[in-house]
């Protein structure tokens, strides 16, 4: 009896502090998505372990009522967000506002896919590659896979160096972005290829004009913007090896990728590929010295808290590549006949060695990036990198300078960039920043050969804004304006009989210092270029989903110190160059248009475009010299008014199991001073494609390509006369050299199939590639070395691919 006395007291003790605890109390607030900060509807809040719930408002307000006093866990959720729990010491009323990301499952896609730099550029004419696509390219470059788009063509050097032209521009006027940190590898050579992994991209924009403001001024072609696998917000393991094998060189690429992530948002990546091959074959005969070695690695850490974060990268690219053996020739006679002939001069047996001449180049890239989502704002983002790039060159030489480089160059880069993305005004998106760079190019005095590049201090400064407008949801306008100041200082020699010859002693006496023995002057260049660049553009959604985007922009460019200073031999391309110091910053105008839209199954996308360059820079030939190390063509660089204009179109069209998709690109260069076609424009190109897929056969499609280039009847006359020793009288006879009339129009099929097999969670594919199919004999007008010898032939490649 006692006992059930003392349990009705307590029970009556608990339920009377019940009833005298405050249960009056309020929490209230606002759910907001984190990533562009707009308010969040229809949210659920929840007090854990109890009946008290709330949900969001169009506004993204919630309030829950009736709460008692006390020790809380509050618990957060929304479809596609990470839900969220709080600890809560309750003693009043509060205001505890929520900060969810809304497209978190959308985030992670793009996160694995790479950020879609198109989509935000509203009015730009862009393309892009994704994965799978690149994937094919494992044993190729960068610019054999950004070839298969419309507009863009390749300037080689033989088969294995390939730089991308964007509508008949390249080089310099190209700005290439690896990871948000523009490539400087001395791309001012045309036989300069950008050191990037192909394999470490997860997806490749292409930027039709100078609509990327945020990367820089200078990009008269365009830009592109190269993302590496970006790691998920979530605890995985992810990777994938690609082992691919190629007939053609009787080598191949291995390439392996691992990214650990963590839902915490840490996560570590790394990545590397190996290439071996020997030399490449053309249908009639082996192109001898064409062997490539490559070894590539990527690594890199980071943490993103969605709000806050970081990310470090360090990549390295290191390449060798051999130089086609007979582009080098001892004389003006061996010019004549290996520009005539239709086999080079020098034939060797198949080898994977890799003798002179050749280039080896190897490029470091270091990054640390920051960023802050700044509530009321936007989000602030600081960025640090550094480029180390060393590039020798390798001349036929005999005796103790045999093994010695004759170009060996070091280039460091310094670059600080800042930028604030103001998105918290309605209808507007806006980017503010600023970009420091120095630069540092030491080339090595020790060659036994005249620098063709001399020591220069490179200081550039550059600020931009850029801003998209939304009218209304199916119209939006965005526009840019840059500003960049770039001063460079050099030390150079020159031979004071060429300083005179150009005048040079009366347009610029203020860089005379001192002369020298062998009748050379030592001088000191500094030149100062103020360049301003700007964008505006339209996109316009009709109600039948097609897209109208018109795009007016500006772009200029200072002078590189190639086209300034060259003066001598540059080895890989078998030319002697020489710069001009009176030449002036670019400046281009241009206008574009593009039309895409869907009828049924039937995709198209047209875009013709126009230039005017004002002070475009051209190198061409203009005569030939013979030194001690043999005859070589001599290249000149000059200025004059150009124009471009001309047309990308893409269609596709999907018929049951079938794909068919074409592209057909043409561009039409001209001097306008000297009524004359400009040099080195891709010709018209037309490629199709029928692909047919089964995905019930593990994914199985077999796909053909065929792909024209016609002959480039626009040219300019830059053929010369020279004289050699006749075979038959013994006495000199005047010759001409013909180094201006391009090959003539070729045809190629390409052959691809594979299929997919699921293993457990895992997946592996199989991939047969053939290119060239037919071993076509031909020669591209765009190869630096058409001249010497004929395109590879046919190349059958087995690729596996393992995703884990």
């Amino acid at each position: 009896m006692f006992q059930r006395f003392i349990l009705l007291c307590l029970f009556l003790s608990i339920h009377f502090i019940a009833i005298a605890q405050d249960c009056d109390l309020s929490i209230s607030g606002q759910i907001i998505d984190i990533h562009d900060n707009s308010t969040l509807q229809g949210a659920i809040i929840a007090i854990k372990g109890s009946n008290v719930v709330a949900y969001s408002d169009k506004n993204g307000n919630y309030e829950l009522e009736n709460i008692c006093s006390g020790e809380i866990t509050l618990e957060v959720s929304h479809p596609y967000c990470e839900p969220q729990t709080k600890k809560v010491s309750l003693k009043e009323n509060s205001v505890i506002n929520f900060r969810l990301e809304h497209h978190l499952e959308e985030l992670n896609e793009v996160l694995l896919k790479g950020k879609l730099y198109d989509k935000n550029l509203n009015s730009s004419i862009s393309n892009q590659i994704k994965t799978k696509e690149l994937e094919n390219f494992s044993n190729a470059s960068l610019g054999d896979a950004l070839k298969t788009l419309s507009g863009v063509s390749s300037l080689n050097t033989g088969s294995s160096i390939v730089k991308p032209i964007i509508q008949g521009l390249h080089s310099s006027r190209v700005l290439i972005i690896n990871d948000n940190v523009r490539l400087h590898d001395q791309q001012w050579g045309e036989d300069h290829a950008p050191n990037v992994d192909i394999n470490s991209a997860a997806n490749v924009t292409v930027i039709k004009g100078a609509s990327a403001l945020k990367y820089g001024g200078d990009a008269v072609g365009g830009t592109i913007v190269i993302e590496p696998q970006k790691a998920p917000l979530k605890d995985t393991l992810m990777g994938k090896t690609i082992l691919t094998g190629a007939t053609n060189g009787r080598g191949g690429t291995f390439a392996t990728s691992l990214i650990k992530a963590n839902s915490n948002g840490f996560n570590y990546r790394i990545q590397g590929s190996l290439k071996r091959l020997g030399d490449l074959e053309s249908p009639n005969y082996q192109l001898t010295n064409t062997g490539q070695r490559e070894n590539n690695i990527s690594l890199g850490m980071g943490l993103n808290k969605i709000d806050y974060g970081f990310d470090f990268s360090y990549k390295l690219t290191d390449s060798e590549i051999g130089i086609l053996r007979s582009s080098h020739i001892g004389n003006s006679r061996d010019l004549v006949n290996s520009i005539n002939r239709q086999e080079p001069f020098f034939i060797d047996d198949f080898s994977y060695s890799i003798n002179s001449p050749k280039q080896q180049v190897t490029h470091q890239i270091l990054k640390l990036n920051t960023f802050k989502k700044l509530k009321g704002i936007g989000e602030v983002n600081l960025q640090y990198s550094f480029q180390n790039n060393d590039r020798q060159e390798f001349d036929v030489r005999r005796g103790e300078l045999r093994d010695k480089p004759a170009m060996d160059m070091n280039l460091k880069t310094h670059t600080l960039l800042a930028q604030l993305e103001w998105t918290t005004l309605e209808d507007f998106d806006s980017n503010f920043g600023m970009e420091l760079n120095t630069q540092t190019n030491l080339p090595n005095p020790d060659t036994g050969v005249r620098r063709l590049i001399p020591d220069y201090d490179m200081y550039s400064a550059g600020i931009f804004a850029t801003t998209d407008y939304t009218v209304r949801e199916n119209w939006k306008i965005d526009a840019g304006i840059r500003y960049d100041f770039s001063r460079i200082d050099a030390e150079k020699f020159y031979y004071e009989s060429r300083w005179n010859e150009l005048n040079y002693d009366v347009l610029f006496p203020q860089f005379e210092t001192y002369r020298v023995e062998k009748g050379q002057i030592f001088t000191e260049p500094s030149f100062d270029y103020h360049n301003i660049s700007g964008t505006i553009g339209s996109n316009y959604t009709f109600d039948n989903g097609w897209q109208l985007l018109a795009n007016l922009s500006s772009a200029s460019r200072a002078p590189n110190p190639s086209e300034l200073f060259s003066d001598g031999l540059h080895h890989s391309l078998a030319t002697i160059e020489f710069g001009d110091l009176q030449i002036e910053s670019e400046q281009s105008f241009k206008t574009s248009i593009g039309l895409k839209g869907k009828i049924d199954s039937f995709e198209f996308n047209i875009q013709p475009y126009y230039s005017y360059i004002n002070n475009f820079i051209v190198i061409e030939p203009t005569g030939e010299q013979t030194t001690i190390r043999g005859s070589f063509p001599v290249w000149e660089y000059r200025q004059t008014n150009a124009r471009l204009f001309g047309i990308d179109v893409n269609a596709s069209y999907t018929y049951q199991n079938f794909d068919i998709a074409s592209s057909f690109a043409y561009v039409n260069g001209h001097d306008l001073e000297r009524d004359e076609a400009l040099i080195n424009m891709p010709p018209l190109n037309i490629s199709n494609t029928i692909t047919y897929r089964k995905k019930e056969w593990n994914n199985f499609y077999v796909s053909m390509n065929s792909e024209f280039i016609a002959e480039q009847n626009r040219y300019p006359d830059n053929n010369f006369l020279t004289d050699i020793v006749s075979s038959e009288t013994g006495e000199f006879e005047e010759v001409l050299v013909d180094v201006s009339t391009p090959p003539g129009a070729y045809h190629l099929l390409n052959f691809r199939t594979g299929m997919e097999f699921k293993i457990n969670s895992n997946r592996l594919s199989f991939n047969i590639i053939l290119n060239n199919l037919l071993n076509t004999n031909y020669r591209n007008y765009l190869n630096r070395l058409r001249y010497y010898a004929d395109e590879v032939g046919t190349n059958a490649m087995l690729q596996l691919k393992f995703n884990y």
